[in-house]
């Protein structure tokens, strides 16, 4: 059994099919994964085959922020880089699952379409899910809908509007490999029966149009043991506030802002330098700047978590029962942000900029003790077997019963 995992995105987007990935392997399956290059060492450490596919996220996210006229253009190279190259990797796979941007999304169901392969399309966060329960997000460089149109009706227009933007150069590249042309891109790319690599109490998904199935977070668990040096800080005195926006490019005072609030609080800081390379403000003892960590490791001894609010930290910090501040900066963040807050195991931040001011006014509340005893009582909560849920429904459709 060969199952093809293939995402485009950040380290973000990679973590969860890393964790699928393994999963998949304990259960017999031999898995490959497409993602950007940079997620070359990061397969390594697990051993599980890397086909790298198109540019570096991290030059991209640390790059230029795309204007919206940029959008028609950019999926169309997506496109034709999952077209170009992801038919040699899924090439004798028995199913293929993509998670992502949905340009490149529907270019690799053509692929596995081409090919006679099942096709999954799996979300992190179910807000991203066709419903008429709730708006989806506007669509890129258009004037928003009059208030009060139906729901439905601004998903559908959502679902236009990529049609506009990229259904022509999808359609070209179908056509060229004897494909017909696709009209629905939502319905396409997302399947009738997409999964939902959420947790259902830190994200709980409400009825859509969809057959949807919400797995759980695809986590994986981590053994890796932290360095010398965290371990003589984290002795060294009284749990630290752990400062990170992983794959994010933070805002450019996040550190010197963060590293003040939080020694207001009497509080010592891990500063993880991320993709935006953060760094301290000073050489005071009572900070640590680290690299790539083992959150699950190290959450459980912090006294807080101050984050961007991305699927994976969000859940990994919901798990060790640590008390949130949300920062967050784009898509999705700013749900798990109000999810935190709704939960009463952490705060929101009141937008993507962190002040010493607002940090200062977020702090307190974070590291009540009533905050954090919720914290641990959430954390009981959380899920763990997302990854056997998914891989157990993939292995399945790529196994069709033989009748008896």
């Amino acid at each position: 059994m060969r199952v093809l995992l293939s995402t485009s995105g950040s380290r973000g987007d990679v973590e969860p099919l890393v964790a699928l990935a393994v999963r998949l392997r304990e259960l017999g399956a031999e898995v490959r994964v497409c993602a950007s290059p940079d997620s070359a060492d990061r397969l390594a450490e697990v051993g599980v085959p890397f086909v790298p596919v198109g540019a570096s996220a991290r030059a991209v996210m640390n790059g230029r922020r795309p204007r919206p006229e940029d959008g028609p253009r950019l999926a169309a190279e997506a496109m034709a880089t999952q077209f170009e190259q992801v038919p040699a990797a899924a090439d004798g796979c028995d199913v293929v699952i993509a998670t992502g941007v949905l340009a490149a999304a529907v270019a690799v169901r053509s692929v596995a379409e081409k090919l006679g392969i099942p096709y999954f399309y799996g979300f992190y966060c179910p807000i991203f899910v066709p419903s008429p329960h709730y708006p989806p997000p506007p669509p890129l460089g258009e004037a928003p809908a009059p208030d009060g149109t139906d729901n439905r009706a601004l998903w559908e227009r959502n679902n236009q509007s990529a049609l506009r933007r990229f259904g022509d150069p999808l359609n070209s590249q179908r056509a060229a490999v004897g494909l017909p042309a696709v009209r629905d891109i939502f319905r396409y790319g997302f399947t009738d029966r997409p999964l939902v690599a959420a947790d259902p109490v830190l994200a709980p998904m409400r009825p859509t149009d969809l057959d949807a199935v919400q797995t759980g977070a695809w986590i994986l668990p981590d053994q890796r043991p932290l360095a010398a040096e965290l371990e003589a800080f984290l002795a060294a005195g009284p749990p630290p506030v752990y400062v990170g926006f992983g794959s994010m490019p933070a805002p450019a005072e996040a550190a010197r802002a963060a590293v003040e609030a939080i020694r207001a609080q009497g509080r010592r800081v891990i500063l993880s330098r991320g993709w935006a390379g953060l760094a301290l403000p000073d050489d005071g003892d009572d900070c640590l700047t680290v690299g790539e960590v083992n959150h699950q490791a190290l959450f459980g001894r912090v006294a807080a978590v101050i984050h961007h609010g991305g699927v994976g930290t969000t859940t990994t910090a919901a798990r060790a029962g640590v008390p949130q501040l949300v920062v967050p900066q784009m898509v999705d963040q700013p749900y798990f942000a109000g999810r935190v807050a709704e939960l009463g195991i952490g705060v929101a931040h009141p937008g993507p900029v962190p002040t010493v001011a607002s940090l200062s006014a977020a702090l307190p509340a974070v590291l009540d003790p009533r905050t954090r005893a919720r914290a641990a009582e959430v954390a009981g909560t959380i899920r763990t077997d997302g990854t056997t849920v998914a891989a157990e429904l993939l292995l399945g459709a790529a196994s069709p019963v033989v009748p008896a």
